[in-house]
């Protein structure tokens, strides 16, 4: 890992592994809420119960916290899957209703707080750009 990775590896690995540990014991109507807005966007995800889904998702959250924290762990690799975590989340904001103003992609007061998830597709992105780019200047 390069020393200019550091920051945005900690920053984003440290809120991962935050919001991940705090998903660990989520049942009922908690679960049943955040799996509902998943279903939403991406009805594939009806097939599980709502507690396993709060469950792979903290534990999804908290891997890719500790991927990000690694350092012999590449970042092109993490930025892959930051960009994907980050796409799920933009994909939710996109389809739940009533998080977009109509007939735009501004978000409502409500969804302020999914829309502000694009930084992580953008954060991705450019760690994998980056490592394909750098990868390429050295050859």
């Amino acid at each position: 890992m390069k020393l200019a990775h550091l920051p945005l590896r900690v920053s984003i690995g440290a809120y991962f592994l935050n919001s991940g540990f705090g998903k660990r014991n989520l049942e009922g109507e908690a679960a049943a809420g955040m799996h509902g807005m998943a279903v939403a966007a991406l009805p594939q995800l009806k097939q599980f119960e709502p507690a396993r889904f709060a469950k792979l998702l903290s534990r999804s959250e908290i891997a890719l916290g500790a991927a990000l924290l690694t350092p012999f762990v590449p970042t092109p690799l993490v930025g892959l899957g930051l960009t994907a975590f980050g796409a799920g989340l933009v994909q939710l904001y996109l389809k739940t209703p009533g998080m977009r103003e109509p007939g735009s992609i501004r978000p409502t007061q409500q969804g302020a707080g999914l829309a502000k998830d694009v930084w992580l597709v953008g954060a991705g992105l450019t760690m994998v750009l980056e490592g394909l780019t750098h990868g390429r200047r050295r050859h």
